[in-house]
């Protein structure tokens, strides 16, 4: 399933990697910083 998120703030970010653990998901968020820590993990 894919799924997308809006927002990675505190509680965008967990959901994000709750829901990663079995599907494909994409998140958004209008802060470049935040995107750029995400995909440096």
């Amino acid at each position: 399933m894919k799924i997308a998120v809006a927002g990675i703030g505190y509680v965008g970010l967990s959901n994000t990697v709750l829901l990663a653990q079995h599907n494909t998901v994409a998140a958004v968020d209008i802060s470049e910083h935040r995107v750029a820590q995400l995909n440096a993990r």
